[in-house]
């Protein structure tokens, strides 16, 4: 599969969680960096996401705030 998005992270799932309508997959990529994704319980069935499967975060913003503790 090809993307135009040029954030792509790969990683493993290490949770798997379903809500009522919306879930919730979070990716370990290492370094003990998790990233956090909700996605519909519609697209979790579609993927069948499940724990330790390889998957690719796609990250796609216009925007990307940065802070730093003054």
């Amino acid at each position: 599969m090809k993307l135009s998005a040029r954030n792509q992270i790969k990683g493993t799932i290490t949770s798997v969680v379903k809500g009522q309508t919306t879930g919730h997959v979070h990716i370990d990529i290492g370094q003990g960096v998790i990233i956090h994704s909700s996605i519909t319980n519609e697209a979790i069935d579609d993927l069948a996401l499940k724990v330790g499967d390889h998957a690719t975060a796609v990250i796609k913003a216009s925007d990307v705030m940065v802070a730093v503790d003054a």
